[in-house]
């Protein structure tokens, strides 16, 4: 559910969970991401413009690397609200394929859907856009691994 279209009760899960990930994720709260939606194993995320993640001063363009962040955070979410707890997890594999350059001072946001759980590792999709979604600056793909105290689920020591 998107941000504008919440009511009280989802504004205020809103809130948690961006508090819970600047909590948990130093690095999310130094890049501003912030969630502006969710769903069950649905997440979407929004990377603020801002001067100090320019990758091409001459431009104005974002760095890739802001946008990978934004990526792979907003697919971490995606697994935690499909799982339904907060759970460790660490990503296995992230492809990225960046389609075009995001637009100058504007924010990126990025929605991902876990699709599918194993008993070890989930398997999310991703795009992220200034406008449009139809429109995308990147595309990702990822697995991500399940920890279940401080053990896999399988059972291997972390």
């Amino acid at each position: 559910m998107a941000l504008e279209d919440a009511d009280d009760e989802h504004k205020e899960r809103i809130f948690r969970l961006n508090q819970g990930f600047a909590e948990v994720v130093p690095h999310n709260r130094a890049l501003g991401l912030r969630f502006v939606g969710y769903g069950e194993g649905e997440a979407s995320m929004k990377l603020p413009y801002d001067t100090k993640l320019v990758g091409n001063p001459e431009t104005g363009v974002l760095h890739g690397g802001a946008i990978s962040a934004l990526m792979d955070a907003t697919c971490g979410a995606a697994v935690i609200l499909k799982l339904g707890a907060p759970v460790a997890i660490a990503t296995l594999d992230l492809r990225i394929d960046y389609l075009r350059p995001s637009t100058p001072r504007q924010d990126v946001t990025c929605r991902a859907e876990c699709y599918k759980l194993t008993r070890s590792v989930a398997f999310v999709r991703a795009v992220a856009y200034n406008d449009s979604e139809s429109d995308p600056v990147a595309a990702a793909a990822g697995s991500f691994m399940i920890f279940e105290k401080g053990r896999t689920v399988t059972g291997e020591k972390q």
